[in-house]
């Protein structure tokens, strides 16, 4: 990967799709270097949500495939980065 690509995904309903995250998490997890979980949001509207921030590596297109799994998920918002 000639990028570094970075995803931001915001979670309602944690444990609604904590489940489902994790089976997407294990499918691609030789992509996704840096994984990091931030609970308890300080923002009124956020209720029980939470944000995950993947550093993505290696083939673009497995990233990509990855990305649009995400994307298909109902309560988590994707935000992708690449630098």
């Amino acid at each position: 990967m000639d990028q570094l690509v970075i995803l931001g995904l915001m979670v309602k309903e944690k444990e609604k799709h904590a489940v489902r995250l994790q089976d997407v998490f294990t499918k691609y997890g030789c992509s996704i270097k840096t994984r990091l979980g931030l609970n308890e949001l300080d923002i009124p509207e956020a209720g029980d949500a939470g944000l995950i921030i993947l550093e993505l590596m290696g083939d673009i297109e497995e990233c990509g495939r990855l990305e649009n799994e995400l994307h298909a998920i109902d309560g988590v918002k994707v935000r992708k980065m690449t630098f």
